[in-house]
């Protein structure tokens, strides 16, 4: 594997992002596999931190994987973009812009500046929480930070030339990445995790959620994944549900410190699992 870039972080803010157990998550992925595979991408801390050369990755969110190829294909446009929005910034700038897709002529923005918006908004919303509802629209509040980072210049330039390499940049169900891996492949999966319980469910970063039907689905794909030999790993939610679906695998326990709870007494260290086949 070629000598890691040290300005390769993610970019975005992410509900759930592997930051923090990339000490955990990292030892568990093979240095160099003939094809990386992430299809829940989110913000990328992952990738991000083995770099792999040929990697395809993907999400079910449009405009998250939009992001990644405005990135690739026009960092230096997406810049100008974000120094704008940059200057602009305030609570009112910011539902402005967050009320851009509710106009019917929204459909008529152009990708680089949807990207941009997506940051902006990103790097600006209550606790970088990225939540839409059933319409897709993104309907988190404005976040009041002092300084927030939007522009991120090297971060982009970095990411953009990353991506550029051998990088299979795919947006749709998460299955269709699995299909015809060819031997040496490493998925890692981070699915929207199992509810711990039945008022701590977050499956609002793409419209319609992701509920137990879709956990079971998931579990069928792990277990073809160990049927044709292709090593996986996946993060999930420490739960009953989950031990019982994964049973036969290979499960570890994992300390997170979660922040999404909208009361503060409420976040703080959560145990999650990380299954392997």
């Amino acid at each position: 594997m070629a000598r890691k870039n040290k300005y390769l972080k993610p970019i975005l803010k992410w509900v759930g992002g592997k930051r923090q157990l990339l000490s955990e998550i990292s030892p568990l992925i093979p240095s160099s596999p003939s094809l990386y595979v992430e299809p829940f991408i989110g913000g990328a801390a992952v990738l991000l931190d083995k770099q792999p050369e040929k990697a395809l990755i993907s999400d079910f969110n449009e405009e998250l994987i939009n992001v990644y190829r405005v990135v690739r294909d026009h960092p230096s446009r997406l810049i100008e973009l974000l120094k704008g929005h940059e200057r602009e910034n305030s609570s009112d700038y910011y539902y402005e812009v967050r009320a851009l897709d509710r106009d019917t002529s929204f459909s008529q923005v152009s990708n680089i500046e949807r990207a941009a918006r997506i940051i902006y908004l990103n790097k600006t919303c209550f606790n970088g929480l990225f939540r839409v509802n059933f319409q897709g629209q993104l309907n988190v509040p404005y976040g009041r930070y002092k300084h927030p980072n939007i522009v991120n210049e090297p971060g982009v330039m970095a990411l953009s030339t990353y991506l550029q390499g051998d990088i299979d940049i795919r947006c749709g169900d998460y299955a269709a990445a699995l299909e015809n891996l060819p031997q040496g492949s490493f998925v890692y999966l981070d699915p929207p995790y199992m509810p711990v319980s039945a008022t701590s469910a977050f499956t609002g970063y793409t419209e319609g959620g992701f509920n137990y039907d879709e956990q079971v689905r998931l579990r069928d794909e792990c277990l073809k994944l160990k049927e044709q030999g292709i090593s996986f790993l996946q993060s999930n939610s420490d739960c009953p549900a989950i031990h019982e679906l994964y049973e036969g695998f290979s499960l570890k326990i994992v300390k997170a410190k979660r922040s999404i709870n909208s009361k503060g007494d409420k976040r703080g260290a959560v145990n999650e699992v990380l299954i392997s086949g």
